[in-house]
């Protein structure tokens, strides 16, 4: 697992990488061949729309008078031609617009936004939107067509001869493209956040596979280990008591099976203790609640580990403050709950270890505090001290012992409680567990 771990990573991160880059270029050859499209629609639009517009213009000649122009006599001897209207004379504004917005329609860029103009042959204005000179003047961002109003042949070579001119402005022709493509790009951004998002997941899983594997081997190496120092212990006062002279010496006896006791009652709490794992597993916790008066409940906890105390010289200082300590409660629970935090002030310190548990009460709770100067944790360790297996590094202090059970079980009977732990500890100095549980109201 060590080994292929980094392995999977690179593979992992090198295919999605790749993938990345296909993307990038597929959006990339996408843009130029969709402004291609575009480009050849709005020309095919501007063509029909210009030819259409010759048509219109040329369906019903109308006689002007021209001074300048040769002429003939008829009737009273005035001179005139025969002449086309101008787009102007034929059409409006909005005529224009509405033949514009059907051709674009037909070419399927309903959505395309435009500016248009029609100008004369001395490139005068004859009809003009609202915004056309400033979009006109933009030819980084604004696509321009010229396409002159004449017959077909004339309007497919953008009527260079032509009197009259159609000129369309596309605004921001690039980002209009984008748009036009906004649910292709929504699509694969989509899909690159799913591949990423699965990337993050398998790395987590393998990553907590990998923890959760070196917590099984350090799981089964305490246990081993706890289990073996007991039994061999037994093993050899059995060995002494089957001595005869042991056996004839009372005081030997007492003292030989007195071992045999204490190592078969550690056995029973490192049971106990798999035990109570194996309940948080399940998540099944079943409280006998009784009302407790927790002054009492510390007093009785700091009994049973007097001769612990007097081992590591630990000097203990009480300050329970709380006027009213009555919660209601599963006494076993609660009981193994402070056992555990004095344990942990116990174990995790130097020699000469001072604990202070402290007291007090609030409208709503009843709040204890177990204090120590031991070797406090870091915040990475502060951070995972409630997680089933987690042992936080003890530094300088060895042959600390156990399975790594004692704070998820505190923080699964505090949750049972309906309660709250908080913890302060700064490394090298000491820790403060805060716990608040629910008082009995009167």
């Amino acid at each position: 697992m060590k080994k292929t771990l980094p392995v999977i990573v690179i593979l992992i991160t090198l295919s999605l990488l790749g993938l990345l880059l296909l993307q990038a270029s597929w959006l990339n050859n996408l843009l130029v061949l969709r402004r291609g499209q575009l480009n050849n629609k709005i020309n095919e639009a501007g063509v029909s729309v210009a030819v259409d517009l010759y048509k219109g213009i040329n369906a019903a000649p109308s006689l002007k008078l021209r001074s300048n122009l040769g002429f003939s006599r008829f009737g009273n001897g005035m001179p005139f031609i025969l002449n086309a209207p101008t787009v102007e004379e034929k059409y409006k504004l909005d005529d224009v617009k509405q033949k514009l917005n059907k051709a674009f329609a037909k070419e399927d860029l309903h959505y395309l936004q435009f500016e248009f103009a029609i100008i004369n042959s001395t490139e005068d204005f004859e009809m003009r939107t609202p915004d056309f000179e400033q979009a006109y003047w933009d030819t980084v961002s604004n696509k321009r067509l010229f396409v002159g109003i004449g017959p077909e042949t004339a309007a497919d070579l953008e009527g260079i001869s032509a009197p009259e001119h159609l000129i369309i402005i596309v605004p921001d022709f690039t980002k209009q493209i984008w748009g036009s493509l906004r649910w292709i790009i929504l699509g694969a951004i989509g899909f690159m956040l799913i591949i990423v998002a699965a990337f993050f997941v398998t790395l987590r899983t393998l990553f907590n596979q990998k923890k959760l594997s070196e917590i099984k081997s350090d799981f089964i190496n305490n246990m081993t280990h706890e289990f073996k120092t007991p039994l061999a212990t037994i093993s050899l006062a059995v060995d002494a008591l089957r001595n005869e002279k042991v056996q004839s010496n009372k005081e030997k006896m007492d003292y030989f099976t007195g071992i045999i006791k204490e190592e078969n009652k550690r056995m029973n709490r490192h049971v106990e203790t798999i035990l109570q794992a194996a309940l948080q597993e399940k998540q099944e916790m079943k409280l006998d609640l009784i009302e407790l008066h927790v002054h009492l409940v510390i007093n009785s906890v700091l009994e049973n580990f007097k001769l612990q105390l007097e081992e590591k010289e630990c000097s203990v200082a009480l300050k329970l403050n709380a006027q009213n300590d009555l919660i209601v409660a599963d006494e076993l629970h609660f009981k193994n709950l402070l056992s555990n935090l004095i344990d942990n002030a116990i174990k995790y310190s130097y020699e000469k270890v001072s604990i202070k548990i402290s007291s007090h009460s609030t409208s709503k709770y009843f709040v204890v505090s177990v204090q120590d100067n031991g070797i406090g944790m870091s915040k990475e360790s502060v951070k995972h001290i409630f997680e089933k297996f987690y042992r936080a590094h003890t530094g300088n202090v060895h042959n600390i012992k156990g399975f790594g059970l004692g704070m998820s079980y505190v923080k699964m009977v505090i949750d049972a409680h309906k309660g709250k732990i908080k913890v302060d500890s700064t490394l090298g100095k000491g820790t403060i567990f805060t716990i608040e549980i629910p008082r009995k109201q009167a």
